[in-house]
C-alpha cells in the first residue's frame, strides 16, 4: 500500500514539473548604486555579428521611443563612442512549433572603460512567450523602473 502511495505521489510531482515547465518566466533589471540613468541621454547599441534578426534595431528603436538619442551598429574597437552608454545584448532563441526568443539580456556599459552598470533579463518559455519587441520593452522597462525606484528611495 505504501509503495503505491509513493508511486502516485511521484507521478503527481512529475506531472506538475512537466505542466509548469512550459510556463516559466523571469524578468529582472538592476542598476549600479552609483549610476543615475536619468542623466543618460544617448546610447549606442552594438550589433552582435551573428544576429540576423535585427535585435539591435529593436533595442535602438525602443530607446528612441523612450525619448533618448540612440544609434546602432557594429562594435568599433579602439574608437571613442559618442554616447553616454554602450548597450550590448545576448539573445537566445528556441524552437517550439515556431522559432521564438526564449531569453534576452541587455547590458549597459560605460563607454570609457566598458564597465557594466545596468543589466536586465527576460526569460519566457513557450506558453508565456512574447514577441521580440515585447521582450526588449520588458527588459528596458525593468532597467529604467529599477533606476527610478532607486532614485526615489535615495530622495527620501
Amino acid at each position: 500500500m505504501r509503495c503505491r502511495i509513493y508511486r502516485v505521489a511521484a507521478a503527481v510531482a512529475a506531472a506538475a514539473c512537466v505542466f509548469t515547465a512550459g510556463c516559466a518566466n523571469r524578468a529582472t533589471g538592476s542598476v549600479a548604486a552609483d549610476v543615475d540613468l536619468s542623466r543618460m541621454r544617448s546610447f549606442y547599441v552594438v550589433k552582435l555579428p551573428a544576429d540576423s534578426r535585427g535585435v539591435e534595431v529593436l533595442i535602438r528603436d525602443n530607446l528612441v521611443k523612450r525619448g533618448f538619442k540612440a544609434a546602432s551598429g557594429p562594435e568599433v574597437p579602439d574608437s571613442p563612442i559618442e554616447a553616454d552608454a554602450v548597450v550590448t545584448y545576448a539573445d537566445r532563441w528556441t524552437w517550439d512549433m515556431t522559432m521564438y526568443m526564449l531569453e534576452l539580456t541587455i547590458t549597459m556599459k560605460n563607454p570609457a572603460d566598458n564597465f557594466p552598470f545596468a543589466t536586465g533579463n527576460s526569460y519566457h518559455t513557450s506558453l508565456t512567450r512574447k514577441s521580440p519587441q515585447e521582450m526588449v520593452d520588458e527588459v528596458l522597462s525593468n532597467i529604467f523602473a529599477h533606476a527610478s525606484e532607486k532614485k526615489a528611495a535615495s530622495e527620501k
